[in-house]
Parts: structure tokens; sequence; C-alpha cells
């Protein structure tokens, strides 16, 4: 099986985009940190609590989407090389394995939404006491 230059060279644009949400996703986070900062030393109240040990689950999880989103990217890269000193087999595997670096990225990031919705169910629940 063998592949040419622009199969690997698709999923940069994707890969770009979704590096571009984690990002935005990251900056977010740093925001909510300094106020929950602010917030938790003005008064250490559970909900508070709560807020800091979820945000901090959520950055763990951003920063590994992130890092297996790069090395997704780097293993196009390393693909193509390949390509050009015509070690297709080689090739193949290494985008075959940028594409599970990919899929995995994106678990992670369905799994960090249902952590930040609870984030927000946290505020809700404060709402209604």
């Amino acid at each position: 099986m063998e592949i040419d230059l622009t199969t690997p060279a698709l999923l940069f644009s994707a890969i770009s985009l979704i590096m571009l949400a984690y990002t935005n996703r990251f900056l977010s986070y740093a925001g909510l940190v300094r106020a929950l900062k602010e917030q938790h030393q003005k008064s250490h109240s559970s909900v508070t609590a709560a807020q800091i040990a979820n945000l901090r689950k959520r950055l763990y999880l951003t920063r590994a989407m992130q890092v297996t989103g790069i090395a997704s990217l780097l293993l196009c890269v390393v693909s193509m090389f390949f390509i050009y000193i015509r070690l297709y087999l080689a090739s193949v595997y290494i985008f075959g394995l940028a594409l599970v670096l990919l899929i995995i990225s994106l678990t992670i990031s369905v799994y960090e939404i249902y952590i930040s919705v609870k984030a927000l169910e946290i505020h809700l629940n404060d709402m209604d006491d």
C-alpha cells in the first residue's frame, strides 16, 4: 500500500484548527484560574473548592489533548518525509499512528467536554440552593 505526499498533508488544516480550539480552551481556563484564585482568597467555599478540583482536571486533559494533537501533526510530517525518501511502508505505518493519536486527542476532548458540563452543574446547583 502506497500513499502520496498529499495524504498526510490533508490533516494539517484539521489538526491546526483543532489545536486552535484547544489553545482557546487553555486560555479561557487560565482566566478562570485567576478568577477562582481571587474568589478562593476571599472565601473558602465548597463550591470554589469543587470548581478548583474540576478545573485542575480539565487543565491536565487539555494538556493531554494538545500533546497528542501535536504528536499527530509531527508524525504526519515524518510520514511525508518518509514518502519523500521513498520509504513507503514505513510512511503508511507512521501515518496510521498519527491517525491513532488524533483519535486519542479527540476522545480526550469529548471527555473534557463532559467534565466541563460538570463544572457548570456545580454553578447551577449552587444557584438552586
